[in-house]
Order: structure tokens, then C-alpha cells, then sequence
């Protein structure tokens, strides 16, 4: 078509777009493989989670950050910048002589990582017609095809010929070689032709994402009380030694509340109850003011397609983190099977996308989403039966490859909703409160997972109930997702023909 995703007055921008996609994908499926050798090499263990959190709590702040740039002086300065800032976060992680260093690294690479998701769908939605959109980001979904086939296998053979930290610094020619191609057409687009209104405030942003760290932090601390009380000498000692500063002072203030009749495992439960409600009470304030009015009531219009993208992510990440352990811990599998679960899901989000991108221009965008929310659902419940023992491990794997199926088909309408619904000259404010939405609800399902699983292991529980719990999390997530649905602006096939309509000829 010469009026397509690929001709010439397009190429570079989807082009550009799709290796952004394609490099984020693959440092992130790089990370995963390789961080229990980061982990024992730099002896950080006790750090192995911050890794990941630090990552998402500076994508929050890089999303708020590049939607506000966005609106005001268009999407290639917050492009530039935040691969700048992703290729230092690299080069710091990959020198790291300590697993401190690492985690600062993994939070500016996440400060930089937060731009791109916010500038590609500004860019979306101020460079192409409706009947567009929904093509490219089946195609931005395909970016991910390659690097879930081939990511971890390479990540894992560079990491054995050459050591861990070639795979950070790996990727540091392929950003200079790829990031050059979009930004001419960024730089095109220029900034937007109305003045936008005041957007996000970056003091919000990173207001949230240190709320969120305290309730993530609280979970975990009251959810490993049992093993605080059980765990002393020179064990715990040496924990001590190796814990932050915060931890430390934590652990001295049980010392001296257990003198006064209060056990460990009580001190830590009230510490992180505390803990989780000044998160609450400092960051729900602030998360009203970064997203639209109503969304945490599931206003019609907006606000519901904000929330729905939250619970979407909650409800498919926070089962996807545990997938790999259900199938190798509790099923005695091999890392190899478990991939083959990964591997399943990715091609078939990638399928879903496509089949969305074909059918949007006949079935309404909450139709896709309420078909997305309850397939996600059913492959939850598969994995929760793949905790029985007589249950086949070939069907938990085919669960969770149709719930892949479920985020291909529901991910891609609720950024076009969205689109559709923000307001003109808003289109940065907006994708970045979805974006925030979107790794908020990623953060918060993994978290509040992780805390189940540690609470099962801390109290003497198997294993399987602690997973089960953080899938039954999940699953009440994808159930509150679907009433949501009612809530989602309705997308009939003509209204997006008008649309089209309008866009191109505002484009022209």
C-alpha cells in the first residue's frame, strides 16, 4: 500500500519504533537469564529483587518524565535523551563492581526505558490514521518475536564464553546503530501545534514510584516475618552485615522492642504494616493526580481504560513471573521446558496482535479487551491446576500459551481507546498516565505475588500454596478487569471509519 506502515513517508518512524521495541526487548529477556550469575558473582543475593523493582520504579519516573516532555516540545527530545540515559544505565551496570552499582544501574536504565512506550504512542497518535494503529502495534508486538526466541539462548552463551557482563555491554552497539533511525522522523513531527495544557509533575512521579517501594517493601517485610524469628545466629547475623542501611536499622530496633516482650516476627509484621500504610497514604494522593480524574473509580470513558491496562498487566505479569519456578521447583522440570512456556506465550501475544489488527475495524475495542480479560483468566486457572501433581505439565504449558493469546488480543485495543479518547494535544499525558498504569500494575501483581510465595516459605507452608495464592491474586485481578469492561468507551467499526476519515484529512 503506498499509503502504508512501510511507505516512504512512514518506513523511518516504524522502522525506528520497531528496533527501539526490538533492543528493549532483548536486554530485558537477557537480564532475566542471566541475573542468578550477576546475582552470585557481585554476592548480592540479598539484592536479587531490587534489581527488577529498581528497574520499574525508574520506569515510572521516565514515563512521567517523556509524557510531559512529549507535550511540549514534541517526541524526539524525550526520545534522544532517554536512550542516552538507557545506554548509560547499561555501561554502569555492566562495569559494576558491586550489586548496589548494579541496582543504580538497573534504575536509570528503567529511567530511560520509561520514554520509549510514551514517545512511540505519541508518535502513533499524532503521525497515523486510525485505520493504522492498530497494524503498527501489531507490529511493535511482533518486535518481541525474535529476541523471546533467540534472547535467552544467546544471553546465556555470551554470558559463558565471554562472562555476565558482555551482555550488558553488548547491547551498547546495536542502541548507537538502531536509535538513529527514528529520530529524523520524531524530529518531523515536531511539537505539537496547540500549546498543551499542564501535564504530569515529574515530583509526582518519582512520589509514586518511592510510595510504591514502600508498599512492595512492607509486603515483603512482614511477609518473611516467619523466618525472622526462626532465623538467628551467625546467619542472620551476616544478613545483617549485608543488608542496606535502612535494614539494618530495622534490625536494630527489633533488638530493642524484643527486650520489651516483642518478638522479631512481631516487630517485623508491624514494621512493614507500617510501612505499606505510609506507601498508601503518600502515594494514592499523588496517583490521583497523575491519572485522570475517576480512574481509580472506573469512570466511563478514560479513566476505565487506564485501569483496565493496570489489571491487565497485574493479572498477566504477576502470573507470568511465576510460571518458570511452577514448572521447574514444584514440577521438577527443566529450564528448557520452562522456556518453551515463555516461548508459547510470546508468539501467541504476537498472534493475538495480529488478530486484533484485523478485527478492530469490525468488533468494538471493549469487545477485544473483554475476550482478552477472559482468556487471561482460563490460562490462570490452567496454571493453578498445573500445582496437581496428576495434572499434565503439557496442559499448564498450553494454559499459559493461550493466555498469551488473551494479552495479544486486549493489549493493543486499550492503547487505541486510549488514544481515541485523550484529548487534542494530550496524546503525551495520556500514553504516559497509561504507561504509569501499565508498570504500576506489573510492579504491584509481581510484588504482592512475591510476598504470598515468601509468606508460604517463611510460615512452613508447601510451596504450591504460596503460588497458589499469588495465582489467585491474579485471577481476582482479571475477574475486576472484566466488570471494568463495562466501563470502556464504546468503538463501533463506523465510528473508527470517521475517525480514519478525520485523521486523514487533518494529515493532509
Amino acid at each position: 500500500m503506498s499509503d502504508g506502515l512501510w511507505s516512504a513517508q512512514r518506513r523511518a518512524l516504524t522502522g525506528g519504533l520497531v528496533l527501539t521495541i526490538t533492543f528493549a526487548a532483548a536486554e530485558a529477556l537477557a537480564v532475566v537469564t542471566v541475573m542468578p550469575l550477576v546475582a552470585r558473582s557481585l554476592h548480592g543475593l540479598n539484592l536479587y529483587g531490587l534489581v527488577f523493582s529498581a528497574f520499574l520504579l525508574g520506569t515510572m519516573i521516565g514515563i512521567v518524565a517523556a509524557g510531559r516532555s512529549a507535550d511540549k516540545h514534541g517526541p524526539a527530545i524525550p526520545y534522544i535523551a532517554g536512550v542516552i540515559v538507557f545506554a548509560v544505565g547499561l555501561t554502569i551496570a555492566g562495569l559494576a563492581p558491586s550489586m548496589p552499582v548494579l541496582v543504580a544501574g538497573r534504575a536509570l536504565q528503567g529511567l530511560g526505558a520509561g520514554a520509549v512506550p510514551s514517545v512511540a504512542y505519541v508518535a502513533i497518535g499524532r503521525s497515523l490514521p486510525d485505520r493504522l494503529r492498530a497494524r503498527m502495534m501489531a507490529i511493535l508486538s511482533t518486535a518481541w518475536v525474535v529476541p523471546g526466541l533467540a534472547g535467552p539462548a544467546i544471553s546465556a552463551e555470551i554470558a559463558r564464553l565471554f562472562g555476565w557482563r558482555w551482555v550488558f555491554l553488548g547491547l551498547l552497539p546495536f542502541i548507537a546503530l538502531t536509535s538513529p533511525f527514528a529520530i529524523p522522523a520524531l524530529v518531523k513531527l515536531g511539537r505539537p501545534t496547540t500549546p498543551a495544557p499542564e501535564g504530569h509533575r515529574l515530583v509526582d512521579g518519582v512520589g509514586v514510584a518511592a510510595a510504591a517501594g514502600l508498599v512492595l517493601g512492607g509486603l515483603t517485610l512482614a511477609a518473611g516475618s516467619g523466618s525472622a524469628a526462626a532465623g538467628g545466629g551467625a546467619g542472620a547475623d551476616g544478613a545483617s552485615r549485608g543488608a542496606p542501611r535502612f535494614a539494618r536499622h530495622v534490625a536494630e530496633a527489633s533488638g530493642r522492642l524484643a527486650s520489651h516482650g516483642l518478638s522479631g516476627r512481631d516487630v517485623a509484621i508491624i514494621a512493614g504494616a507500617a510501612l505499606i500504610a505510609g506507601g498508601l497514604v503518600v502515594g494514592v494522593p499523588l496517583l490521583r493526580r497523575l491519572l485522570p480524574p475517576g480512574t481509580l473509580a472506573a469512570k466511563y470513558g478514560l479513566p476505565a481504560t487506564i485501569l483496565s491496562r493496570s489489571l491487565l498487566t497485574f493479572a498477566f505479569f504477576g502470573a507470568d513471573a511465576f510460571v518458570t519456578l511452577t514448572i521447574t521447583i514444584l514440577r521438577h522440570r527443566s529450564p528448557v521446558v520452562a522456556g518453551i512456556a515463555v516461548t508459547g506465550s510470546t508468539l501467541a501475544w504476537t498472534t493475538g496482535a495480529w488478530i486484533q489488527a484485523r478485527m478492530n475495524t469490525r468488533w468494538e475495542g471493549r469487545r477485544l479487551v473483554r475476550i482478552g480479560f477472559a482468556i487471561i483468566l482460563t490460562g490462570i486457572a490452567g496454571l493453578t491446576l498445573m500445582l496437581v501433581s496428576r495434572v499434565s505439565i503439557v496442559e499448564g504449558i498450553a494454559a499459559w500459551t493461550i493466555a498469551g493469546l488473551g494479552m495479544g488480543l486486549s493489549y493493543a485495543p486499550i492503547t487505541l481507546l486510549m488514544l481515541d479518547a485523550a484529548p487534542s494535544g494530550r496524546e503525551g499525558w495520556a500514553s504516559a498516565s497509561l504507561n504509569l498504569a501499565d508498570v504500576l500494575g506489573s510492579a504491584l501483581g509481581i510484588g504482592i505475588g512475591g510476598a504470598a510465595i515468601s509468606a508460604a516459605v517463611s510460615l512452613g507452608w508447601p510451596l504450591a500454596s504460596g503460588v497458589g495464592v499469588a495465582f489467585a491474586i491474579t485471577g481476582a485481578a482479571a475477574v475486576t478487569g472484566l466488570a471494568v469492561t463495562r466501563r470502556l468507551p464504546l468503538r463501533a467499526p463506523a465510528t473508527a471509519s470517521a475517525a480514519s476519515a478525520s485523521a486523514s484529512a487533518s494529515a493532509s
